[in-house]
């Protein structure tokens, strides 16, 4: 059992030094030094009790030397077994229970079977192998009596001993739980940390995707238009191919400016407040002069209450629905008048319109992605509002878009 008749001693004596073995059963494919170590540990325990118990023999008279040597015979396989609680816990737990019942010298491999089952199984395979010991202990010290101990005091005493080692090495099987399950969390928590960057990351490149759409096909729409009017017409009269090349040279300019904004954004972070300021709906003027300048027919019927009002990241908005919008109709519908409406006040919100009639029919189609008018919505409904886009009834398009707008 887990005692000899003479050579009871505390449970601080078993010391397990392998805090790092695995507790789901995984076996190990070769033992690291350390590992070398512990089970050297305990192989030395189990002998040093065996020899303690293999003295205490001496004292039995009544014991036959046949019976004497077999007891020693089975405490020196169960030490050399010890060797194997890494490989085989439970198996070499329920091989010590007939061994330890039988031989007094198998006390120590018995202790450490006990423990490294504890420390490696589940609970349910614990009480039962502890169960099975404690159940024998009043029966072997009634077979194999102690002239120097009471009975009484020896049961409870040797209760008490296998009782704080199950309890020693559940308290060291939860402990390595709760280290795998602190490290499984931290593990979770760096991969989400990464989604969540990764998520910020691509919604950057998408808000930085779209804000090159909004402002670099304007640019190369006007590029676009005057070219193809300088392609077609090399006849034009002096000031037009001047005026065409005048538009062509500060469209070029503003789409590398902008491109260089973009390419910073990309290198050093978005900042409203970097280089050149962003437009807001103050700048609906200056977009509308140039689509004029461009060519374009553009009527521009601006209802705002306080106009200074509204706030930059919502004039901002606007501003890019417009672009986007004159710019579709610059493609679909060229040499059509366009009307630009643009209404709203504080609580009631920033409505924007933009409407085009349908193009002559001997204007050949021109593909598109859709891509702009899907950035549009996009754009609209993360400032909270909602845009939508139809064919009107007289065969135009139109882009209706309302964005909230909060008083004060």
């Amino acid at each position: 059992m887990f005692t000899g008749r003479r050579w009871l001693f505390p449970s601080a004596v078993i010391h397990e030094l392998d805090p790092d073995a695995a507790t789901s059963g995984r076996r190990r494919p070769r033992r690291t030094a350390r590992d070398w170590v512990v089970d050297f540990c305990c192989f030395l325990l189990a002998a040093v009790v065996g020899l303690l118990g293999a003295k205490s023999l001496a004292d039995e008279s009544h014991l036959p030397p046949v019976l004497a040597f077999l007891d020693q015979l089975l405490g020196a396989l169960a030490c050399a077994a010890v060797w194997l609680r890494r490989r085989w816990p439970l198996g070499l737990a329920v091989a010590t229970i007939p061994v330890g019942f039988l031989s007094n010298t198998a006390g120590g491999a018995c202790m450490v079977a006990l423990f490294t089952v504890a420390v490696h199984r589940p609970f349910r395979y614990v009480a039962w192998i502890g169960g099975a010991n404690l159940a024998l202990l009043p029966l072997f010290f009634w077979l194999r009596p102690d002239p120097t101990g009471p009975y009484a005091a020896l049961v409870l005493f040797a209760t008490l001993l296998t009782t704080t080692i199950i309890g020693w090495g559940m308290f060291v099987r939860s402990k390595r739980q709760l280290m795998l399950s602190l490290r499984d969390r931290a593990r979770r928590a760096e991969t989400e940390a990464r989604l969540r960057a990764e998520q910020a990351q691509r919604l950057a490149r998408e808000a930085i995707a779209r804000e090159m759409h909004d402002v670099l096909a304007h640019r190369l729409t006007l590029l676009s238009v005057h070219a193809g009017a300088l392609e077609f017409r090399p006849d034009a009269p002096q000031e037009e191919i001047a005026r065409a090349a005048g538009v062509i040279r500060e469209s070029a300019h503003e789409a590398l400016q902008d491109l260089r904004e973009i390419i910073g954004v990309l290198r050093a972070g978005e900042r409203d407040d970097a280089g050149r300021p962003q437009p807001t709906l103050a700048a609906l003027d200056a977009l509308v002069a140039e689509s004029r300048e461009a060519g374009m027919k553009v009527a521009l019927d601006t209802r705002v209450t306080d106009p200074t009002a509204v706030p930059a990241s919502l004039g901002r908005t606007a501003y890019r629905i417009a672009q986007e919008a004159l710019t579709n109709a610059r493609k679909h519908a060229p040499g059509t008048e366009v009307t630009l409406t643009v209404t709203g006040a504080p609580g009631d919100g920033l409505a924007v319109t933009v409407r085009n009639p349908a193009p002559d029919a001997d204007v050949p189609p021109v593909p598109g992605s859709g891509q702009g008018l899907i950035g549009l919505t996009e754009r609209a409904t993360l400032a909270g509002g909602r845009l939508e886009h139809g064919a009107t009834v007289d065969g135009g398009f139109e882009v209706r878009a309302w964005l909230p707008w909060g008083e004060g």
